[in-house]
């Protein structure tokens, strides 16, 4: 009798692991037949004709698709990483929805916002250098820290 509850619970420790470990391979997958798609969509301009271009477009098309879900799978299982506490911003901070191309000033993008792990986040690595994820009420921002400028956003990102 000992051994089936030593057994259960093991079984029940371990499953959780199981799962995020498929999630995380699945994204991981998606991922690379994002890259395979585009790869075979440049091949299909360079050397196809019209109807390579149209299959090879649709297929990149299904993969993001699947990519995004993957990613949404992940997100929903994993929702106390996307838990923080309530955002402060600087002194007379008023939430706006930012666009590529906004100029945060200095003070909305200073060290306290950082978003040092963004390989917990399964964001993007930002180039090397001046740009930096950092956090923007519930939204994810990447800005160039040389002139302010948005570089890419991720609205919602947060819960």
């Amino acid at each position: 009798m000992r051994k089936i509850i030593l057994a259960a619970v093991a079984a029940a420790t371990l499953a959780p692991t199981i799962a995020t470990a498929q999630s995380y391979g699945e994204a991981r997958r998606s991922q690379r037949e994002v890259l395979e798609s585009r790869r075979d969509l440049n091949d299909a301009r360079r050397y196809g004709d019209r109807r390579d271009v149209r299959e090879a477009r649709q297929e990149l098309r299904e993969d993001r698709r699947e990519a995004r879900e993957d990613w949404r799978d992940y997100r929903r299982t994993h929702g106390d990483v996307y838990r923080r506490p309530a955002y402060v911003g600087p002194r007379g901070y008023r939430y706006r929805p930012v666009a590529v191309g906004y100029r945060f000033a200095p003070n909305y993008y200073g060290r306290q916002y950082w978003i040092n792990d963004y390989q917990t986040y399964r964001l993007s690595r930002p180039a090397y250098g001046y740009q930096r994820w950092i956090r923007y009420g519930r939204d994810v921002v990447l800005v160039d820290t040389r002139s302010g400028r948005v570089v890419q956003v991720n609205n919602g990102f947060f819960y």
